[in-house]
């Protein structure tokens, strides 16, 4: 059983009892039921992680590209043929519905794989530029620090293009939603990662986390969480000078031009904001229309609104579950009762849970209209099923507002396309999306300014696990 695993630590190729004895309990967030303990690494623990890892790097950074292609794949095969197991855990272990928990979670995963193992074979590892060899490898040991809100994609951004790129590793996954990372564990070694290679310490991030961004045999931290806690990483890995990626927070604009299908539109929008019950750190959350369609678009919002079937994750129909934790439910209740102090117009929801829902960590899909640019709302990063709807007079002033803020992970606009191109390559984000486009996990994927630095997905994450070495005067090859 996977619960098993969660009282040891996958380090050196083998599932270890932790020297410390610390433990929590994982809660199911749609019962509030604890459905297992994991345990909580200490320093120490940390540390022989990073040392297996530092002891493993020479010897595998050496493997040729096309085996270290070729282990990933393995992991893939193998993740793919106990895609369900992935898809429960997450469903479990953080209230996805079912069927998003395989279309989207799981899914994410696979994709992520697919797509990191394709841009490798295309990838120029090693070449000529005039008498100069320009090669790429990888940067060492690396620290891969992952969220609860979107497990395995997280997982898969970081493992696959760090194993590719010739690095050794210690994962830490979130200790809160800890099943699907022990079940990856698993595939890697079922794959036959070499021993060290790949290494897991579950822990919080105070301790584990504090402890992998610090160490000075770890050469690289790859973060995605939260802007307070990014800071805290960059902060413990400044002394040594080791390189930090991180994808933090985000509170993203979605334009909807004059111009556009305002019902297609703004439909589509309330469902990208509402999508894994808001817990997504580039969901479009402020949503910008022209002043004249305001009242339109508050309709159309309810309307999209009220199709969110809110419920057991496990329940046929069920689009969206609960919040993950106590805690958040916490916090997006005071950021909905800050709305509400504040004076927007409530749409629909508010605080408390839905109707019929007197357990787990429900929050109702809420809608803000009249929203002004200074409101905590339309500031702060809510991490839950919460729209503001802003009006504005001129484009230049949706753009205005938009840009204004400290975060630039992502952005949306709507609209016929000329025009939507011409504002998005105004906005200050990492990824701006036009028209609710598919899904693309070959483009980059990272932010501006607080929303962090660095890039993932396929090629884009092989290289920042990867150091450009010149060989000045190397000549012909």
């Amino acid at each position: 059983m996977i619960s098993d695993k969660l009282l040891k630590f996958y380090i050196n190729g083998d599932w270890v009892t932790p020297l410390g004895t610390d433990r929590a309990g994982v809660e199911n967030p749609a019962t509030e039921d604890i459905i297992a303990e994991v345990a909580l690494g200490s320093e120490a623990d940390a540390d022989r992680a990073i040392l297996a890892a530092r002891a493993a790097f020479d010897a595998y950074t050496l493997w040729p590209v096309a085996e270290r292609i070729a282990l990933v794949q393995r992991i893939l095969d193998i993740y793919t043929a106990r895609y369900e197991e992935f898809a429960q855990a997450m469903s479990l272990e953080m209230g996805a519905p079912i069927d998003w928990a395989r279309g989207a979670q799981a899914w994410a995963g696979q994709v992520h794989i697919e797509s990191t193992i394709q841009a490798a074979k295309e990838m120029q590892w090693d070449y000529a530029r005039g008498s100069t060899r320009i090669v790429h490898e990888g940067i060492g040991v690396c620290a891969l620090i992952t969220p609860w809100n979107w497990p395995m994609n997280q997982i898969a951004c970081k493992v696959a293009p760090a194993l590719i790129a010739g690095c050794t590793m210690v994962l830490k996954p979130s200790e809160i939603a800890p099943l699907s990372g022990a079940l990856f564990a698993e595939v890697c070694h079922a794959a036959g990662v070499p021993a060290g290679v790949f290494n897991l310490v579950n822990g919080t991030g105070p301790v584990v986390g504090a402890r992998l961004s610090a160490h000075p045999e770890v050469d690289m931290v790859s973060f995605t969480g939260s802007t307070r806690a990014g800071t805290a990483v960059a902060a413990a890995a400044a002394p040594t000078v080791k390189r930090v990626a991180q994808e933090l927070g985000g509170k993203s604009a979605n334009i909807i031009l004059p111009t556009a299908d305002l019902a297609a539109a703004v439909t589509g929008g309330v469902e990208g904001c509402f999508g894994n019950s808001g817990q997504s750190c580039d969901a479009p959350t402020r949503m910008f229309v022209p002043r004249a369609a305001h009242a339109q678009a508050l309709d159309v919002a309810r309307a999209a609104a009220a199709a969110v079937v809110v419920g057991d994750p496990q329940a046929a129909g069920t689009t969206m579950g609960p919040l993950i934790s106590k805690a958040q439910y916490d916090k997006v209740q005071g950021l909905i009762q800050s709305g509400i102090d504040e004076g927007a117009t409530l749409v629909c929801g508010g605080t408390g849970r839905p109707a019929g829902l007197n357990r787990g960590w429900f929050a109702q899909p809420t809608i803000f209209g009249d929203v002004t640019h200074e409101m905590t709302i339309s500031r702060e990063e809510i991490f839950g099923p919460v729209l503001a709807i802003l009006p504005y007079d001129t484009v230049e002033d949706a753009v205005r507002m938009a840009n204004d803020t400290v975060y630039g992970l992502a952005a949306y606009v709507q609209g016929p396309l000329a025009e939507a191109r011409a504002v998005g390559r105004r906005l200050r984000a990492g990824q701006v999306n036009l028209n609710y486009p598919d899904w693309d996990t070959f483009a980059p994927f990272g932010g501006y300014k607080q929303s962090g630095n660095g890039r993932e997905y396929a090629g884009w994450g092989i290289h920042d696990f990867c150091e450009t070495k010149a060989l000045v005067g190397y000549g012909e090859a």
